[in-house]
């Protein structure tokens, strides 16, 4: 199994305003990438392939109820290697991630957005491969 992660702009953003506030925060998010290339759907699902992940950030010293949210999304494709082999490709995509006393949760509304923008990006690549 094959397993990228990809953080889309959104979760860039969002991530850089937080590293700056919260130092321990860039340890966090390189465990969870580890922790992510051994169990893609780790979190809690929320739609169909997206999940929330609780995430505790140290310098904040609050534990996971009061740590960071990180939304994402899992695609998985079948790739056809041989007439026998199948391969299971697996991506990522970091979504977004929020202070949870700051936001609550995230709309569906966003969320929505989030996922199609995702799928824009995918079809995107698809066509430039053709």
């Amino acid at each position: 199994m094959n397993c990228k992660i990809i953080a889309i702009e959104e979760f860039k953003r969002d991530a850089k305003k937080l590293l700056k506030k919260y130092v321990s925060l860039k340890n966090e998010l390189a465990q969870l990438q580890t922790d992510l290339q051994a169990n893609p759907r780790m979190g809690t699902l929320i739609q169909e392939n997206t999940y929330k992940i609780r995430l505790a950030v140290k310098s904040k010293g609050k534990g996971k109820s009061g740590g960071m949210r990180i939304i994402t999304h899992v695609v998985e494709l079948e790739i056809l290697v041989t007439e026998s082999i199948i391969e299971h490709e697996i991506t990522v995509f970091l979504l977004t991630i929020y202070d949870k006393p700051e936001l609550e949760n995230i709309s569906d509304s966003e969320l929505t957005h989030l996922i199609k923008e995702v799928n824009n990006d995918l079809d995107s690549e698809e066509k430039r491969e053709e």
